[in-house]
């Protein structure tokens, strides 16, 4: 029974991507769209990406040099490690699992909201393509975003660590030969390649919650919170693919 639901949803999910993927009808129309949901998706959520990464890195700064830290092993551990737990997961897959509940959410009741309201309903009735017009540029603007707040998030985890340092946790030195030592520049590209799997889901899975909605308000609540936990799972599973991938 479960599979069976599981296939039909997967199914609908497919369906309904494929009417998204078409070309927009009206292009200045779309771009406007686009333009706005950058802000609404992207740049509304820089200030919680720079928060929580410049404290999570502080924090795993502290736990590796009290932690971890021995005499056999060099200094510069710290910093390496810091440096390497951002690139490869903190910043790309934690950060975007963050997102699926600010981002996630939000698109899913904005999305329920409108089906509830009947204004998907009015643009069929006029003839245009709702799935298009209402969930490419979600979906485009937060493809776009995310690579940029993982590159943020990076930065800022790097600063929140140079803070712990400049308050004598680590001598400074010895961080930035951390960050310097044995840099692969491919882990910034893998994490921006993930981020980019992360986003298409995050916004393809919460759309279509969203747009499936049936009932009112509380149903936008629950189909909100079912975008949320879905994307949660898929951005892990894709985690474990995309790693091995990219390794």
């Amino acid at each position: 029974m479960f599979l069976n639901k599981g296939i039909t949803k997967f199914g609908e999910y497919l369906c309904l991507m494929g009417r998204v993927m078409s070309l927009p009808e009206r292009w200045r129309m779309f771009f406007k769209q686009y333009v706005k949901e950058m802000a609404a998706l992207g740049v509304d959520s820089i200030g919680i990406v720079l928060l929580i990464s410049f404290f999570i890195g502080a924090v795993i700064c502290i736990q590796i040099k009290v932690n971890i830290a021995s005499v056999w092993m060099p200094p510069f551990t710290t910093g390496y490690t810091t440096r390497e737990i951002m690139l490869l997961e903190f910043s790309s897959s934690i950060m975007c699992l963050i997102l699926a509940g600010k981002v996630g959410s939000n698109i899913a009741s904005e999305i329920g909201t409108m089906r509830v309201t009947q204004q998907i309903d009015a643009l069929e009735i006029m003839g245009v393509n709702s799935a298009s017009f209402i969930i490419l540029p979600k979906i485009t603007a937060l493809i776009t975003m995310i690579p940029t707040l993982v590159i943020f998030s990076i930065a800022f985890g790097i600063i929140g660590s140079y803070a712990t340092a400049y308050a004598g946790i680590i001598s400074v030195d010895d961080l930035t030969l951390g960050f310097k030592y044995d840099f692969n520049q491919w882990y910034v590209w893998a994490s921006i390649i993930k981020s980019i799997f992360f986003a298409f889901i995050i916004s393809s899975v919460s759309s279509f919650y969203g747009y499936n909605v049936e009932g009112g308000s509380f149903d936008v609540g629950k189909a909100s919170t079912n975008a949320v936990v879905s994307s949660s799972m898929l951005i892990l599973f894709a985690d474990i693919f995309l790693t091995q991938l990219l390794a």
